[in-house]
């Protein structure tokens, strides 16, 4: 009799699983639509003529594909060096940001830490509230960092909020391992990099990459701190190449029109090659990226 009423509740929860996960691939269908369409559009738009971009049509697949647009963009003898101070400040970064805001997180997770709960109300206050624009332009030009590449270094090595992360991650791993090293003889710092570091793997590379895309995508920094061109990344060179090709289509002559629309297909070719370097490195991390996010969220 039991098993009897069983079978229509097993069915019961099936279909509902069923149905359930219709609709999860639709609506995940559906966002990925969303997402890949307009990618597609400006990967093949960075692809065709002046005379297809000029109709200002959505491009699926031009009539004729062209590479004057990527042409012109590694014709530009100022695209290079961008590219080298973008590769150069994300890597410099994330290596400098990651160490920092381990050595910090580190004894902050040791609840013998004489002072910890101050430390930490002072970290807490930096996610809220910061000193302000101008404040810290005078600030950092008072450090004479203004015109610098440490500019897009230093005054990111710190966040409070990266800290919180690690600070986790840190006491998951067992005091045991910290005391056999200890009466091994190793010092705090050999724990550090030797145990700790080797460790947190996941998490690490989870702050890397959350760092790593923001450095490469940031232009602000540049905007509020430097005017040296040579020190520009790509992602300023893109933006003063959009504000002078609106500055053209503003000023209502026919060779601005012709204008307009060589630049941008020169713009949607320099967005594809921004992008493409975070496309390439993320497989590669995409691993640690999921155990980092997903360590500590069950306890056993």
């Amino acid at each position: 009799m039991t098993s009897k009423k069983a079978a229509p509740k097993q069915s019961r929860v099936k279909h509902g699983s069923r149905t359930f996960n219709i609709i999860n691939a639709t609506i995940l269908l559906i966002f990925t639509v969303i997402i890949i369409v307009p990618m597609w559009n400006i990967l093949i738009s960075s692809f065709a003529t002046s005379d297809a971009l000029s109709n200002g049509n959505f491009i699926f697949w031009p009539k004729s594909l062209s590479l004057d647009n990527y042409r012109a963009v590694f014709q530009d003898s100022g695209i290079w060096q961008s590219f080298f101070i973008s590769v150069l400040k994300t890597a410099v970064g994330v290596v400098a940001h990651t160490l920092f805001c381990a050595i910090v997180a580190y004894p902050l997770s040791k609840r013998y830490l004489k002072g910890r709960k101050l430390y930490s109300a002072m970290g807490i206050v930096t996610m809220f509230f910061s000193g302000g624009m101008i404040p810290t332009y005078l600030l950092i030009k008072s450090l004479g960092l203004l015109d610098s590449f440490w500019v897009y270094i230093i005054p990111a090595l710190f966040s409070y909020y990266d800290v919180v992360i690690l600070m986790n991650f840190f006491r998951q791993v067992p005091e045991s391992l910290e005391e056999s090293a200890r009466i091994d003889g190793a010092s705090d710092w050999r724990v550090f990099f030797s145990i700790i570091l080797p460790l947190s793997k996941p998490s690490l590379a989870t702050i890397a990459l959350f760092h790593g895309v923001w450095q490469w995508n940031d232009f602000m920094t540049t905007k509020l701190y430097v005017t040296n061109e040579s020190l520009y990344p790509l992602q300023m060179r893109l933006y003063n190449l959009i504000v002078q090709s609106q500055a053209a289509s503003t000023t209502g002559l026919k060779a601005a029109v012709a204008i307009n629309t060589t630049s941008r297909g020169v713009q949607l070719a320099t967005i594809m090659i921004t992008i493409v370097p975070i496309l390439i490195l993320y497989p590669f991390v995409q691993r640690y990226f999921v155990s980092g996010t997903m360590l500590g969220a069950v306890k056993e």
